[in-house]
Formats: structure tokens, C-alpha cells, sequence
């Protein structure tokens, strides 16, 4: 029997979880033809087809959907295994400092498996806005940072893009207005500068219906009908959705998140940044499409 290598199963997931060849490619940072020869020798490994035409684009065939679970579980192992050897005598501290876009999503599963690893680290959990994070990383307060992308470092690990969506609450909006209602956070912030510019490059005539120095304030503005935002599906939750089709808003760019590790940092802190550059991928949030 002949063992598979891991990285065809990263690759798979990344295509099964992500709809596309293409997304898979920018998940593992492969190109499309690297992506398309992976999975050949995935099905050649197989003996079975994993992939089959649909549309214009490819779909799981029965196989490959059964693979799917069997390759998350190998790769948990896999990661398990490698953090229980790394962790079992590593001891000191840890601070990691993130948005409140990942300690709301992904965040949560793969810091329980680190510090079930690694019993004896001490975390030191900050969350916050992107620029007062970035700040704190770059006097030394920080080991490993998660934030949206300010500029390209050396110290990057990895760098996540996705998809920045309108929201609205799943009620649609609570009034019609000739201006869109917008709600933001307060500046600086990256996704208030891209649904402004992108709203003034349409002509799309708009208001500051809600700003709000917090998400927790950004999500009450949009629940409750108020106004439109811009964030990534990570933003999903309880009463919201992707704006409907009717609201007719402009494109918006790729939101860009990077994770950066301090350069001095411990074995802990590194191992801890390398789990993360390995899980966070795989738990990108795939937006559904508004009515």
C-alpha cells in the first residue's frame, strides 16, 4: 500500500473546502497547473477519480467526497503528533495578538490543541484592531501577530486573502433611502477606506449611517437594519447576510490578513505560528450568495 503524502491532502481540502482549482491554488500558494498535477497523482495514488468535470469548473465525485473526511482526520493526526513531540517539556511564555474577525472563528480550535500540546506555555491573549496590534508588535510587545495586512514584512509567515462582501441584516434594510447607509468602524480601518473608495469610484451616493469604535457595535448597526458594511464572511453571524442582489453594489478588493512571528522569538512561539500557518487556511469561510 503506498502512503500519501500530506501535502496532497492539504491540497485536496484545499479544493474541497475552497469549490475551485483556482482558490486551492492561492490557499497552498501554488499555481493552477501545480494545483491540477497534485491532484492527478492524489487519483493515481487512489486508483479512483476524485475530481469530475461540472460546468465549467470541477466537483467532488463520490470518492472524492469520502476522501474528505479521512484526509481531515490524517491531517489532524499528523498535526497532532507533531505538536505532542514538540510541546510535551516546552515551557515559557506567549503573546499572540489577533482581530476579532479570527478569535471569532478560527481562533478558538486550534489554541485548544496547541495548549493541549504544550501544557506548560503560558498564552497571553490580546485582541484588537488591526494598527494599535501592528504598533504593539513593532515595539516587542508581541510574538505573533494576526492582523489585516499593512505593508509586506520579512517576518511574515503567511498571508490569508479573502474576499471582502457587502452585509446586511438577513431582514434587508429597515428604510429605503436614496443614500445607502453605510455603517463603519472608526479610522483607521481598511475595510471603511475600501467601501467608501469603491462607493465613490461607482458614483453610488452614500451616508455614514453608524460608526462604532468596536465590531460588537459595527454587527448591531447591520443586524438591526440600519445600514450595509463591508468585512469578509468571517463577519457571518445570527440576522446578517450578504447584501441582496437588488441593493446593486460596487465590486470591492481582496481583504489581505497576514501572520507575522517576532524574529527572536522562542521555540513555543514558533511552533505555535507554524500551527496556525498550517490550520488557518483551511477554515476560510465561503460567503453565500445574497437573495
Amino acid at each position: 500500500m503506498d502512503a500519501i503524502d500530506p501535502d496532497l491532502l492539504r491540497t485536496f481540502l484545499a479544493f474541497a473546502e475552497g469549490g475551485s482549482l483556482a482558490r486551492a491554488a492561492a490557499v497552498v500558494n501554488r499555481s493552477p497547473s501545480a494545483v491540477t498535477a497534485q491532484m492527478q497523482r492524489l487519483e493515481a495514488l487512489i486508483g479512483e477519480p476524485l475530481l469530475a468535470p461540472a460546468g465549467r469548473g470541477r466537483s467532488l465525485t463520490p470518492v472524492g467526497e469520502e476522501l474528505v473526511d479521512h484526509a481531515r482526520r490524517i491531517l489532524d493526526a499528523h498535526r497532532d503528533a507533531w505538536l505532542s513531540l514538540r510541546g510535551a517539556r516546552a515551557d515559557g511564555r506567549i503573546s499572540l495578538a489577533s482581530t476579532q474577525d479570527f478569535a471569532d472563528t478560527t481562533l478558538p480550535d486550534l489554541l485548544r490543541r496547541f495548549a493541549r500540546s504544550h501544557p506548560r506555555v503560558r498564552l497571553d491573549l490580546r485582541i484588537g484592531r488591526s494598527k494599535e496590534l501592528a504598533l504593539a508588535f513593532d515595539q516587542g510587545q508581541v510574538d505573533i501577530l494576526l492582523t489585516m495586512r499593512q505593508a509586506t514584512a520579512t517576518d511574515e509567515l503567511l498571508v490569508l486573502r479573502e474576499e471582502m462582501i457587502w452585509l446586511c441584516s438577513d431582514r434587508g434594510l429597515a428604510a429605503v433611502d436614496a443614500q445607502l447607509p453605510l455603517a463603519v468602524l472608526d479610522p483607521p480601518c481598511g475595510f471603511r477606506s475600501a467601501a467608501i473608495s469603491a462607493l465613490e469610484s461607482a458614483g453610488r451616493p452614500f451616508r455614514l449611517a453608524a460608526t462604532s469604535p468596536s465590531l460588537s457595535g459595527l454587527r448591531a448597526a447591520v443586524v438591526s437594519g440600519i445600514a450595509v458594511t463591508t468585512r469578509t464572511a468571517r463577519f457571518l453571524g445570527p440576522g446578517m447576510a450578504p447584501a441582496p442582489m437588488h441593493l446593486d453594489l460596487p465590486p470591492l478588493p481582496v481583504a489581505e490578513f497576514s501572520l507575522r512571528v517576532r524574529a527572536n522569538a522562542g521555540k513555543p512561539a514558533t511552533d505555535l505560528a507554524a500551527l496556525l500557518a498550517d490550520g488557518l487556511p483551511w477554515n476560510v469561510p465561503q460567503p453565500r450568495p445574497g437573495a
